[in-house]
């Protein structure tokens, strides 16, 4: 079977299977299966398959029509122009965070902030790419699984920042010493606790420690907006991922505190309310 053969009859059948981006899948991994990029299956796509690689091909998609993640198969996704591993212990980096790091970037260059505290940094996405985008800077990364922060180191040394990042197992502020820093970010868990089960299969084989926000999806808002003053320099900035109909909600708690001010909100590309800023007044 030649190349085109295999990735025409791979979408088919992810196509049958109601999988999304059927063509595309069916290229990304036939790229992972050969590691050759997109211009050599064009070029190539009449050259034969051995039989080991149309077998681990086809293993491959059964792995995908199964709601397994694509990323999860080639363990790589790419994030601000930079490749990332990932596995099963982590959440994948969706290009909606890219607008909060995009956003942290600019405050930080706004305000020469160097020193910046990343909450449930998960893969390190967020923490990386500031490490590799702000010219000096020295992260403090924390997740409460152990698993994850693996991940983040092995992404963060894979990238060339690790000598930039301290990675901390910490639920939360709670195992931290009392530092202060420039700038707090995070992506934190916030999908309402039953919500989760009705969301896509790939989706649902991601950790579900990294998606549960609690009842009402707000938890982790609740705690790191009552704590985050403590960690925080005079005027300095707390910027969080929300989810598309949190915003209100999220504003909301932050007045609550009466610690903050100048709160505003940002959308992603799609035009979703996706990030929340404010700092201490």
């Amino acid at each position: 079977m030649t190349i085109r053969e295999a990735m025409n009859k791979a979408s088919i059948q992810l196509k049958i299977n109601k999988i999304d981006s059927p063509k595309l899948k069916a290229r990304l991994l036939m790229q992972f299966i050969l590691n050759q990029k997109r211009q050599y299956l064009m070029v190539y796509d009449e050259k034969k398959l051995t039989q080991a690689q149309e077998e681990k091909y086809f293993k491959a998609i059964e792995k995908l029509i199964k709601g397994i993640p694509l990323q999860h198969i080639t363990h790589q996704q790419e994030f601000m122009k930079m490749n990332f591993y990932v596995n099963q212990d982590v959440l994948i980096p969706r290009p909606d965070t890219e607008v909060l790091v995009e956003e942290v970037i600019q405050i930080a260059k706004k305000i020469n902030a160097k020193k910046i505290l990343d909450l449930c940094t998960g893969s390190g996405a967020i923490a990386v790419s500031l490490a590799k985008y702000i010219e000096g800077s020295q992260i403090t990364a924390t997740d409460i699984s152990e698993d994850a922060l693996t991940i983040a180191e092995i992404n963060a040394k894979n990238n060339g920042v690790d000598k930039q990042i301290a990675f901390l197992p910490s639920d939360l502020f709670e195992d931290l010493p009392k530092e202060k820093y420039d700038i707090i970010v995070s992506n934190p868990p916030y999908i309402k606790k039953e919500i989760i089960k009705m969301l896509d299969r790939e989706v649902q084989e991601e950790p579900h420690i990294a998606l549960d926000g609690g009842y009402d999806g707000l938890d982790f808002y609740r705690k790191i907006i009552h704590q985050a003053y403590e960690f925080l320099k005079y005027k300095g900035y707390l910027c969080l991922e929300i989810g598309y109909d949190q915003k209100i909600d999220v504003i909301e708690l932050i007045e609550k505190e009466e610690k903050y001010v100048d709160t505003y909100a940002k959308k992603d590309l799609y035009g979703n309310d996706r990030v929340v800023v404010t700092k201490i007044s």
